[in-house]
């Protein structure tokens, strides 16, 4: 994005705000102008040498942060190579107890918490407990007025998206809208708001673009 943009203006300002906002409720909080500078920010969070897991993320994919992990001095723990429900169960299990996590979040709100809708619930319940610490990275395109507004964005502008990059057969997928489904395909089936980060556990990097879904 144009630096110079009245978009990206908004953006850097907006994102100054919401960074009071989480630094208040206990988060590191960080701006990057742009995906690569939120890489190399991302990056130099993590010690080498460190275990790395991360959850599904587009927005992972699009910074380019993953693939640096995977290519670094880093304990990658690559859960696309489990190829049996015991190989996934035992790549999970170390992504538990993993030095850093990475993820992304489906809205954040101007107050500072991070609204998330998921499906196996793997990516929130890290988020909640066990790696011993979390990068959030997120556009500043998911920023929110409040939780409903981002409960909304996750369930009617990510979740359809979504179900159809995964395969999934829910009525979004058909619609583009999201009807509170009972799918077993249902993507939504963990709603977490979190409203605090105790001891900056969690730390989230806030950029300058549209990034994700």
């Amino acid at each position: 994005m144009n630096s110079n943009s009245p978009k990206f203006e908004y953006y850097r300002k907006a994102a100054a705000t919401v960074i009071k906002a989480l630094k208040a409720r206990g988060f590191e909080a960080y701006f990057a102008a742009d995906r690569d500078e939120a890489r190399e920010l991302a990056l130099s969070l993590i010690p080498e040498g460190s275990s790395v897991g991360w959850g599904g993320s587009m927005t992972l994919s699009e910074t380019g942060i993953v693939d640096a992990v995977k290519n670094g001095s880093y304990d990658a723990i690559v859960r696309e190579k489990a190829a049996t429900p015991e190989e996934r169960r035992e790549v999970f299990s170390r992504i538990a107890v993993c030095d850093y996590f990475l993820m992304s979040t489906n809205a954040i709100t101007v107050d500072g918490q991070l609204v998330n809708v998921d499906g196996t619930a793997n990516r929130v319940a890290y988020l909640c407990f066990g790696p011993a610490n979390v990068i959030v990275v997120t556009g500043m395109n998911k920023l929110v007025a409040n939780v409903a507004e981002g409960e909304s964005r996750a369930r009617n502008v990510a979740a359809p998206p979504n179900a159809m990059r995964l395969g999934r057969r829910t009525p979004c997928s058909v619609t583009g809208k999201c009807a509170d489904c009972q799918s077993d395909d249902c993507i939504c089936c963990q709603t977490v708001i979190t409203r605090r980060s105790p001891g900056g556990r969690i730390k989230v990097i806030l950029i300058g673009e549209d990034l994700g879904l």
